[in-house]
């Protein structure tokens, strides 16, 4: 059996419980719940980072971060998220860009829970904020239509939908309606996602 340590609130956990969803690997992998920052969790043992989520193979070796552990899932599924040929970049850009909006929106809620407001520097969020929105105008304008065929890229940008809902409070759905049909349309097509949806007060 693979080992996933993860966090249900982890955007990034998501993804890669939803890939392995998708490439019919379920059933070949135990979820082992972890919190990073619990010394006793043993997850620096596995990835000297200390960072979720975390694929322990069966061999002992293990695989870190959500891109190389979607790959893996991937390449033991046959190739059904990432396509071949000049197709695979398009596909892989897309996973880039909605994970870099994870990571602008995981620094805002970092600076919040970690730094007390005196604290803030308003220009260091404020460009946080701008790579989110002017990604998200980017993702309504040209990455809302709903596919044929599922792909990685369009896991990261469900999942990256659903941590804004879960953390903001879902305030991008005012301004992106076609992302708001596009991410219904997902959900009803791609039952795990609903499936792994964080419980509430994650």
């Amino acid at each position: 059996m693979l080992t996933l340590r993860f966090s249900p609130a982890s955007p990034y956990a998501r993804k890669v419980r939803i890939a392995a969803e998708l490439v019919g690997l379920t059933d070949r992998i135990t979820l082992l719940p972890t919190q990073t920052g619990d010394p006793k969790s043993g997850l620096t043992d596995v990835n000297p980072l200390g960072k979720i989520p975390t694929l322990t193979l069966e061999n002992g070796e293990t695989l870190f971060d959500s891109r190389v552990i979607v790959d893996y899932l991937d390449h033991l599924g046959g190739g059904r998220l990432v396509p071949p040929g000049e197709e695979r970049f398009r596909v892989l850009r897309h996973q880039a860009l909605a994970d870099g909006i994870l990571d602008a929106a995981l620094l805002l809620v970092y600076e919040g829970r970690y730094r007390p407001p005196e604290h803030h520097v308003r220009s260091w969020t404020d460009m946080q904020a701008g790579k989110i929105s002017r990604a998200l105008d980017h993702c309504e304008a040209a990455l809302s239509r709903p596919a044929e065929t599922v792909h990685i890229g369009h896991v990261a940008q469900a999942c990256v939908l659903g941590y804004l809902d879960l953390r903001f409070a879902g305030e991008w759905r005012r301004s992106y309606p076609a992302l708001v049909a596009w991410l219904e349309d997902f959900a009803a097509r791609v039952p795990v996602y609903d499936a792994t949806r964080p419980p509430a007060g994650a």
